[in-house]
């Protein structure tokens, strides 16, 4: 199996004249397609891998604002309006990228809706269009680019799931089942493409200031206080774990999931700490 430096399509010109990525960075000359990557946590993670050297495509339903943040990083950005839960759109994703950059080395499963609602009052239809979107989409989206990740000699997938997860919280049981699943899907996936030197990886976020966030600012410093680190986490943080499993520096890891939730996970501060440190 070729080594990351020896893989093929690297720095490969096209017929747009474009190079896959720059000859500096953790993802020197690697090609990376971002879902849902037209705000919030893949937006970020679109910025942070063009400026470690990546070619990254951008894809959401939100066309007008994935065209206009691949217009600030430059050259380097392609954005394609993109249903996940469509196998034909993914199809048109892969394509495009191979033609405009040379190939495919890292897919983000970043896409979701979300919504908070109690089980008894889920329609199906809703639960279903849900899990097309964050499940379907991530299993399509794998479908889709292994061969291209074959061609160049492996690749790295990372799905981010979220600490919804891990546990059950109430009002967050669609959500909640799609991001348990991606979870599963992950641990397949390691497990079967692992000999093709393709590494399946998850990130799982708490809560994070994001679009997506059903808390108000101005309550930040109240509803988060009694987290280990005391805040909210930002996107760009999420950017950081996804650059490290995307790139070589995560090599030996396949399968893993990385909590990045401020301590969420472990436990809150007991409401005595609160009575003694919080306003009112």
């Amino acid at each position: 199996m070729p080594t990351p430096s020896e893989k093929p399509g690297r720095l490969a010109g096209n017929a747009h004249g474009r190079l896959a990525g720059n000859s500096h960075g953790r993802l020197a000359g690697k090609v990376a397609i971002i879902t849902g990557a037209a705000r919030g946590q893949g937006a970020a993670e679109a910025q942070r891998f063009a400026s470690e050297g990546a070619s990254v495509v951008i894809t959401d339903v939100l066309d007008t604002d994935a065209k206009a943040l691949a217009g600030e990083i430059g050259e380097a950005a392609l954005a394609l309006a993109h249903d996940v839960s469509s196998e034909a759109d993914w199809a048109t994703v892969v394509r495009t990228a191979t033609e405009t950059f040379g190939g495919v080395d890292i897919l983000v499963n970043n896409a979701a809706i979300y919504w908070t609602r109690p089980l008894v009052d889920e329609p199906v239809a809703d639960f279903e269009r849900l899990l097309r979107v964050n499940l379907v989409g991530a299993l399509l989206g794998l479908q889709a680019v292994v061969p291209a990740m074959k061609a160049r000699g492996g690749g790295s997938i990372v799905n981010i799931s979220s600490l919804a997860g891990t546990a059950g919280m109430y009002g967050h049981g669609a959500y909640g089942m799609s991001k348990w699943g991606l979870r599963g899907l992950t641990q397949v996936a390691a497990t079967e493409l692992g000999v093709e030197g393709i590494r399946v990886n998850a990130v799982l976020p708490g809560s994070i200031d994001t679009a997506m966030l059903p808390v108000p600012k101005a309550d930040f410093g109240t509803r988060f206080q009694d987290l280990p680190l005391g805040r909210v986490g930002t996107a760009n943080e999420i950017a950081e774990a996804v650059l490290f499993l995307a790139s070589d520096e995560s090599s030996y890891l396949t399968g893993s999931e990385l909590r990045v939730d401020g301590g969420l996970g472990s436990g809150r501060r007991p409401e005595a700490w609160r009575v003694d440190h919080l306003p009112g």
